[in-house]
């Protein structure tokens, strides 16, 4: 066990206008983290994010949701970073996937940012892409639908119902990864 916290970013973008779009799904299951730890985000003093400070099981971990908009996210995760001393090895970054089908979950570290611009943000602020991900799957546009209008969208009606389940999956599964390791977490969460 490492003196570092672990840091969970969910990544989304701010405001009453971004809160359900698919976009937002890290942020939305940084939530439900936060509402396990019975806990609300508060401003953090030198990172532009909001954060909750708590524990899963033994490990001390800061739950982050970054103030900046998606795609310049990587300041706040750096700002952080740098204020807990987290090493790289010990981010954790929450982020909507369209290249799996909604409700899958996959973990996995580093690899490219497959135009997710959140992670692009993350990887330039960082110098490295060597962090931890999970994947939450929103699905791919039906038909012609460009992708960035898609992800902007709030979930459909039967989406809507599945999700708050989805969510309390996810979380079970960042848990796992906290606890347990990354291996763990692949074998009894990944979709």
């Amino acid at each position: 066990m490492s003196d570092a916290p672990w840091l969970i970013v969910g990544l989304g973008n701010p405001g009453a206008d971004y809160e359900h779009p698919r976009h937002n799904i890290g942020a939305m299951c940084a939530d439900v983290l936060a509402e396990r730890a019975r806990s609300k985000f508060s401003r953090h003093k030198r990172g532009n994010a909001d954060v909750v400070e708590s524990r899963v099981g033994a490990e001390r971990v800061v739950i982050a949701k970054p103030r900046s908009f998606m795609n310049t996210s990587g300041g706040p995760v750096k700002a952080l970073a740098d204020f807990y001393k987290v090493p790289l090895e010990r981010i954790v970054v929450l982020h909507d996937e369209l290249d799996l089908p909604f409700a899958s979950q996959r973990y996995k570290l580093g690899g490219g940012d497959n135009g997710h611009n959140g992670l692009k943000s993350i990887r330039a602020s960082m110098s490295s892409g060597d962090f931890l991900r999970v994947r939450l799957g929103i699905g791919r546009p039906p038909g012609r639908q460009d992708p960035a209008d898609f992800v902007l969208r709030a979930f459909g009606s039967t989406e809507r119902k599945e999700l708050p389940t989805f969510l309390e999956r996810a979380a079970d599964g960042v848990e796992a990864l906290i606890t347990e390791g990354l291996a763990k977490a692949q074998n009894g969460w990944n979709d």
